[in-house]
């Protein structure tokens, strides 16, 4: 008789990943990362159990995107006043002074809303440059840029 394993929370085993985000297509590279945080490249995912690895991203405001998204994909946010919607180009966002936060949005907004997914993007650390804190952990370096030739863009 075959059973399906169920993974218990005290079960996870988390490892950490450094992905370097240089040249790599933003879209490609945000579902990449999402399924990594929700541990769906594990054999022994289970959907309700934040069994993802710890993710660590450098060069986050050097991403690219196909296409004319650059200009044309604009991010909306109200400032609670009447009239007050304003709205940013990604290359806006992405010359500002935390352009590490396209990275996380786009990451977020790919994983399904629940307190699991809050409970998951903790264990995303996204950096604009190339340091950061997380040498301790030992982070295993995976190339994203080789998985698909798609993956990056010149």
């Amino acid at each position: 008789m075959r059973t399906t394993l169920s993974l218990k929370p005290a079960e996870v085993s988390k490892e950490w990943v450094l992905i370097d985000a240089e040249g790599l297509v933003l879209g490609r590279l945000a579902a990449l990362i999402a399924g990594r945080l929700r541990g769906k490249h594990k054999p022994q995912f289970t959907p309700h159990v934040d069994c993802g690895d710890n993710v660590v991203v450098v060069n986050a405001g050097r991403v690219r995107v196909t296409g004319s998204k650059l200009d044309q994909s604009i991010f909306y946010h109200h400032t609670g006043y009447p009239g007050g919607i304003k709205g940013r180009s990604l290359r806006q966002r992405l010359e500002s002074a935390h352009p590490e936060r396209v990275v996380e949005k786009a990451v977020e907004r790919m994983i399904t809303r629940s307190p699991l997914q809050r409970r998951q993007m903790r264990h995303l650390h996204v950096y604009a440059g190339a340091e950061h804190p997380h040498a301790a952990q030992q982070p295993r370096k995976l190339d994203v840029a080789a998985m698909n030739s798609k993956n990056a863009r010149g």
